[in-house]
């Protein structure tokens, strides 16, 4: 379900359209990125917060929201003299769940058989 105005049907994407989605896929490419968004989903927190959460080094936890800066799927905002982050929307939240839940499908051994079935009858 989309949120907002335009949906773009998924068997149609534009070749510049599904470039940028798969940027936004990359995101999800490293385990530490994952698990910086996971522990935002949480709440917002700073670098030092996120650094400790994921057990890395504050620089290498800077580095991965630059990128996921320009990604726009974290924001930051001055707390003082530190920066909090945040994820951007519930759209990355929904995004990160969407993820975990097809891998647990996949380790469960689930399919999704109503598809599975219609594709093996054509």
């Amino acid at each position: 379900m989309a949120h907002g105005g335009t949906q773009h049907d998924p068997a149609t994407l534009d070749p510049t359209f599904a470039g940028v989605v798969a940027d936004t896929m990359q995101a999800l490419a490293t385990p530490s990125r994952v698990r910086i968004l996971g522990r935002l989903h949480a709440g917002a927190c700073s670098v030092n917060e996120l650094a400790e959460a994921v057990a890395m080094e504050p620089s290498a936890v800077s580095h991965q929201l630059r990128l996921l800066r320009y990604l726009g799927l974290v924001v930051g905002r001055r707390d003082g003299r530190r920066v909090v982050y945040d994820l951007h929307d519930d759209h990355v939240g929904e995004l990160l769940e969407q993820a975990i839940s097809h891998v647990e499908h996949l380790r469960a051994g689930l399919a999704r058989t109503a598809h599975t079935e219609q594709v093996l009858e054509a």
